[in-house]
């Protein structure tokens, strides 16, 4: 298995920035497939020892075999005295749960993608927001595990050791509402927290196949070739499976919007006397707004988030049951323009590549100055939303392009910054004007680097 520090180097290749996310979640992930390799292992020694010790002492053609404490080497020095201990030499790991909390566009569930895509194991993604307590109009938690079974094509030791990504956490909350417990049953959050409980520490789950069990999953983030052997291929599938989720790594990640009002509450400290420290309006104001959901990218202050406590999390609606079931916690900060350019073409898959490539299919031949790649990630900066936003920035700024040039003679489309600004429309080239083309591009870079401060 790759180390932590081969999986974030790995995960740097998709996701820019958030290090310290990467190093949480890297160890995170390491940690839990050991354990996972751990218990299984002891396991396996439980059942040969306990085949060991079934044997009938009275068969002639087990007379011979004994346990090495009976009959010791003679010539083995003796060990020295110890106290008593127990019969297995260490105990069964217990799994550490990750809670991702970062704004939105930060990249929480492409983390958890990549990092199920290079370890090859079932992945699952699930919306908090649809879940209710069972008995009530909406899904059960039990989803999340299904979903997981089917992205295994529906093997269950293959399922019992994949990864669970439940986003959307934080709208599982507790909601405080006026009315008795009994009036006002929340089945949506800390209903939801009771349910997820038992799970996340380790249970058994009946999972039903409905309806889609006779077919493989589709598309599915694990691989084609499960690494164990399917006892239910070439025959009719159960009914229901149980799966064990001991070894089953959840991840759960939220923008938890307002978190950041109620650390800055407990942080904040009331003094009196000459020398108080007093908080400024501007201060006072801002503790008492809420984060909004799109959060703009161009904010430079410390991530308020690296100081969240598991006591924040209780104030902010989650039962402590369920928050002690989540011991990693890693958050990740808002993206600066630096880290939106970067996105924009470095990583793989970059916005830039992909519309290059579909461009590319119609024989067109699209190219974005640097100011136009400079402009698109200052309009990303103000509108908010993280890398999201640059996607719905790039599917404005070339929708006429995508209108217009398919089935023409265009072969070459310029991009630059008065046309992100929408003071001037896309250059276009048609066959045989690559020269002009290509000078066009060149003049452009020029005008920007001599605006390049030296």
């Amino acid at each position: 298995m790759a180390t932590p520090r081969q999986l974030v180097r790995y995960l740097d290749e998709y996701v820019i920035g958030q290090e310290n996310a990467k190093k949480v979640l890297s160890v995170a992930v390491f940690n839990h497939y050991n354990r996972v390799r751990a218990n299984l292992s002891m396991m396996q020694d439980e059942e040969a020892e306990q085949g060991w010790d079934n044997l009938p002492s009275e068969d002639p053609r087990y007379a011979a075999v004994a346990p090495a404490s009976i009959h010791p080497h003679p010539y083995r020095m003796p060990l020295p005295s110890m106290p008593l201990r127990s019969r297995h030499a260490f105990p069964l790991f217990e799994k550490s749960n990750v809670l991702v909390i970062g704004p939105t566009g930060s990249g929480k569930t492409l983390l958890a993608k990549t990092l199920a895509r290079v370890l090859d194991v079932p992945f699952s993604v699930s919306d908090a927001t649809s879940f209710t307590q069972a008995g009530y109009v909406g899904d059960d938690v039990d989803m999340c595990i299904q979903r997981l079974l089917q992205a295994a094509n529906w093997d269950p030791q293959r399922a019992s050791m994949g990864i669970v990504y439940i986003d959307e956490v934080d709208k599982i909350a507790k909601k405080n509402g006026p009315g008795g417990t009994e009036g006002n049953r929340d089945v949506a959050g800390e209903g939801v927290q009771q349910a997820l409980l038992r799970m996340m520490e380790g249970s058994v789950v009946t999972v039903q196949a409905k309806g889609g069990a006779e077919a493989s999953p589709i598309g599915g983030e694990s691989r084609s070739r499960p690494p164990h052997r399917n006892l239910n291929v070439g025959g009719p599938r159960p009914d229901s499976y149980s799966i064990d989720t001991s070894n089953v790594l959840f991840i759960l990640s939220g923008a938890f919007v307002g978190l950041d009002t109620v650390i800055k509450r407990r942080v904040s400290k009331g003094s009196i006397g000459f020398t108080a420290n007093l908080a400024s309006k501007s201060e006072d104001d801002e503790v008492n707004s809420f984060m909004p959901f799109f959060t703009p990218n161009k904010r430079s202050i410390p991530n308020v988030l690296d100081h969240v406590e598991p006591s924040d999390l209780v104030k902010y609606g989650f039962i402590p049951e369920f928050i002690s079931r989540l011991p990693s916690l890693a958050t990740l900060a808002p993206l600066t323009p630096e880290d939106l350019r970067r996105v924009l073409t470095e990583v793989r898959g970059s916005l830039v590549s992909q519309y290059t490539a579909l461009f590319g299919y119609s024989g067109v031949e699209i190219r974005f100055t640097g100011s136009a790649l400079d402009e698109i990630c200052h309009k990303a900066a103000e509108r908010g939303g993280g890398a999201r936003g640059l996607r719905g920035i790039m599917e404005s700024l070339l929708l006429e392009p995508m209108y217009e040039v398919p089935g023409s003679t265009v072969r070459h489309v310029l991009i630059t910054d008065a046309v992100v600004r929408g003071e001037e429309s896309p250059l276009y080239w048609r066959k045989g004007e690559a020269p002009a083309f290509w000078a066009a591009w060149a003049e452009e870079e020029e005008k920007r680097s001599s605006r390049a401060p030296s």
